[in-house]
Formats: structure tokens, sequence, C-alpha cells
């Protein structure tokens, strides 16, 4: 349909229309005081029936009448816009969000557990960072780089979504570990702003690499840490032996988080400290992180504008055509 998604340049001049009605009651007036009268006793031996022309003729006005109808609406302005952004992030953030995988991870103070918990929030806040770069980085007593920092938020998010306690690294925290994997990941970065997001639910006890010295090499590379303690105040039901069904036995065990190392790695970068303890707080976490480090970013705005009053003048011209082609040839001897 040509008028379909069609927008109008000139909508006001729709007012117009309003100008029909008058001139059809000008013509009218008009009309009735062009034609002749002869006042007559009978006019029985005048009657006849109105020839063809004559029937027609009052017609030509209507021709007129929508010949002018296509000219507001050409004046209008009818046409379609195509409207096709392109963004520019003019100063782009590298990532890295270094998740601790250890067992403890399972405890159930988060609903429907730590890990799970993570992961909900995790996906939420790289859904809402798509003009950056993200990299995971998993580590237990050891690390490893899951995924490489990369703008395919798609990997990222199967990533995060793939994330589970399993066999593949040792048990244990090794938060000096993670730390200096996720650094190896972003120090040969050219972004603007680079930045970790260390989570940990424990203490440093595992690897060979202590905690201060991975701060300290961040820091080196103008690297900013944010660090997040993951856990409630108090007890929680922690895993501690495999079930006769493969799965795990719980029990309530205190939470033991290292909240000065933690205070001090996120000091040392120019991060910040963070504790989640509870489903809700964790999520409030991400989103002051997600407020803090903002991409800049440029929208370009390309309008392709489709014109459609070309039509409307072509048939008001072939219209006023007809009309005045009619009213001096066919129509001429008519009064």
């Amino acid at each position: 349909m040509m008028m379909k998604d069609v927008s109008f340049l000139n909508p006001e001049l729709f007012w117009l229309f309003l100008l029909l009605p008058i001139a059809i009651a000008w013509q009218i007036w008009k009309r009735k005081h062009q034609s002749a009268t002869l006042k007559i006793s009978s006019i029985k031996g005048f009657k006849a029936e109105k020839s063809l022309l004559a029937k027609v003729k009052p017609f030509l006005f209507v021709l007129r009448l929508l010949a002018l109808s296509s000219l507001i609406i050409a004046m209008a302005r009818p046409r379609k816009v195509d409207i096709s952004s392109q963004t520019k992030s003019t100063k782009g953030i590298d990532i890295v969000m270094a998740i601790d995988v250890s067992g403890s991870m399972l405890a159930k103070d988060l609903k429907p557990n730590r890990m799970e918990a993570l992961k909900k929030v995790a996906k939420s806040f790289v859904e809402g960072r798509p003009n950056d770069r993200i990299g995971i980085v998993l580590y237990a007593a050891e690390a490893y780089t899951k995924t490489p920092v990369t703008s395919d938020k798609a990997i990222v998010l199967d990533a995060i979504q793939s994330i589970k306690y399993d066999n593949v690294l040792q048990d244990g925290t090794g938060i000096g570990m993670g730390l200096t994997t996720a650094v190896n990941r972003l120090k040969d970065s050219k972004a603007k702003s680079k930045v970790i997001i260390l989570m940990t639910d424990g203490v440093n006890n595992a690897g060979f690499i202590e905690p201060e010295t991975a701060s300290q090499i961040a820091k080196e590379y103008g690297i900013k840490v944010y660090t997040i303690g993951i856990g409630t105040n108090g007890d929680a039901l922690f895993p501690y032996a495999y079930a006769p069904n493969g799965g795990f036995l719980f029990r309530m065990m205190p939470v033991e988080i290292d909240v000065n190392l933690l205070q001090a790695i996120a000091q040392n970068t120019g991060g910040k400290y963070f504790r989640a303890n509870s489903n809700s707080k964790l999520k409030a976490i991400y989103d002051e992180i997600n407020k803090l480090e903002t991409s800049e970013i440029q929208e370009l705005k390309f309008y392709d504008y489709d014109e459609k009053y070309r039509p409307f003048v072509w048939i008001a011209g072939i219209l006023l055509l007809l009309e005045l082609g009619l009213r001096n040839t066919l129509f001429r001897s008519f009064i």
C-alpha cells in the first residue's frame, strides 16, 4: 500500500480542507444566480427530460474539488522515513569477570545457591553493556580463562551459563591466581579503561601467587579491580561431602570472607569493595558497578526520506486538465 507507514512533513496544511465546504457553498450560490428566470403561469408545454450532458456537467466541479484535495495532500509532503542508527564507543572499556568456582560457591545462603545467583546477575550485567568487551576467568585453587576478552556477547553469555562446580580445578580459593590470570587477559589491552570484577566467598588458601602481588601487578598495568565478597554474615549451609546419590551433603558452617584483603586489593587499584549477603544486594552491586564504569557512546542516525507527494501532484494536474478540457469543449455551450 502506497500510504502505509507514511508521515507528513506539513500536517498543519490539512486545515485547508476546511475551505472545501466553503467552495461547495459558493458554487451552489453562484449556480443559482447564474441561471436566468422567467415567470409564466404554467410549464406544462415545456416538460422535457434533461440531456445526459446537462446531468453530468455538475461533476466538473467535483473534478476540481478532487484536484484541490490532491494538491493539499501533496503540500502536506507525505513521505516514508527509513531510520538507521550506528553506535560508536569512543571510550571503550575492557572488563574481565574473575569468578570463584570453589565448592563453597554451592552454599545456600543465596538462592538457590551462590553460584546460580551470581550467574543470573552476571548475565544481566553483560547484557547491559553492549558496547564493551568482556572476558571470563574462573578460579579455585588454580585459574584458567573461560572466555578471552571479546565483544561477542553471545559467547560471553554462553560461557556464564555453562559455569558449574566440577573437578576441572583443584578445590580451594586462590584469589591471587584468579586475579593474576585476569590481569594477564588485560595487560595488553588498548582500551581507555580496564576493569576486573573479582568475586570470592572465602579466604585465600591456595595458589602460588599472593593476592597482594597480583594486586600490585594490576596497579602497574592501570587496571582497576572491584572486589565482591559473596556470603551472608554468620552461618550458611555448606557442602561438606558427597551423598550416595552423587549429590552433596550440607551442614551449617560459619561464613569466612577475608574482608581486609578484598578491601586492600580494591583500594590499591582504585576500585571498590562490596559485600553481597543476599540476591538483591548482589544485583545492586552489579548495578552500581555498571553506573561507575560508563562508556562514552556516540550514536549516529541516518534518515532516508522517500517522498510520496509526486503522485498527488500528477493526479491534481490530470484532474484539472480534464476539467478544463471538458469545460471548454464538450460543455462549452452550456450555461
